[in-house]
């Protein structure tokens, strides 16, 4: 008995430890690969938010230990930029079925501007990352799809005519129009859907006719969507703004 005891010890008396178990990647839809970790991730934040979303959970939805879940994503912040990148993965793939080619570059940037609005539209839950999570992330580590659509939009500018640095600044002025307007575009206004009368409907006697009277009388007009249209008109007063009188932007 004490011989089968001195087997069980290691060194110094110890016992000898014992490897740790490797969690199964094999979920109740088979193994597991990247891809269908964020999708699955994107799917569940789509149907109950980003609160929703933990290694548990995704787990749960998986038939897998959340453990199996940090060979596809190393953390819960690897895990939101890699919802980030399957948005802009969905974006190149709906750019790729778009066979119109554009016939110039502000066609182009509109082409990408409406690619991104529908990617949008159809995961509202996530848009939120599109700002959190490139505001924490380095420009050379964002994810690959991010820096080709980077690289997409700065490619249609440099051939348009800019330089380098009117390249930069028109870039960065497209996606604070594209983003922001998105970002209005999805803002919630709805006090309450059940109701039908307008005024109860968008929660008008919460606001203070004395204090907000401007707000007040528009607010049904901020509760409709601008829609493509409102997007493109916007685009195009932005690129405008660039091109007016400029001899370094080609005449498209």
């Amino acid at each position: 008995m004490a011989e089968q005891r001195a087997q069980g010890r290691g060194k110094g008396g110890a016992s000898a430890p014992t490897p740790a178990r490797r969690a199964s990647d094999r979920g109740r839809y088979g193994r597991l690969s990247r891809e269908r970790v964020l999708a699955s991730a994107l799917a569940l934040v789509d149907r109950e938010g980003l609160s929703a979303l933990s290694m548990r959970r995704l787990g749960t939805e998986l038939g897998v230990e959340a453990m199996a879940l940090y060979r596809y994503a190393s953390s819960k912040d690897a895990l939101l930029d890699g919802l980030v990148e399957a948005l802009y993965l969905e974006l190149e793939e709906r750019l790729t079925a778009d066979t119109d080619e554009a016939p110039d570059w502000r066609a182009g940037l509109h082409r990408n501007a409406r690619a991104t609005y529908e990617v949008c539209l159809t995961h509202p839950q996530a848009v939120p990352l599109l700002a959190t999570r490139l505001l924490a992330v380095p420009l050379a580590r964002r994810p690959a799809a991010v820096l080709r659509d980077h690289e997409r939009v700065l490619s249609l500018l440099r051939g348009a005519g800019f330089d380098e640095a009117t390249a930069a600044e028109v870039f960065r002025a497209f996606t604070a129009w594209l983003l922001g307007y998105v970002s209005v575009e999805l803002r919630p206004t709805v006090d309450n859907p059940d109701e039908t009368d307008p005024a109860f409907r968008l929660g008008l006697h919460r606001l203070s006719a004395k204090e907000l009277p401007t707000l007040r009388e528009t607010a049904a007009a901020l509760a409709e969507q601008g829609g493509p249209e409102g997007l493109a008109a916007g685009l195009d007063a932005l690129l405008d703004s660039f091109t007016s009188g400029s001899a370094s932007a080609a005449s498209g």
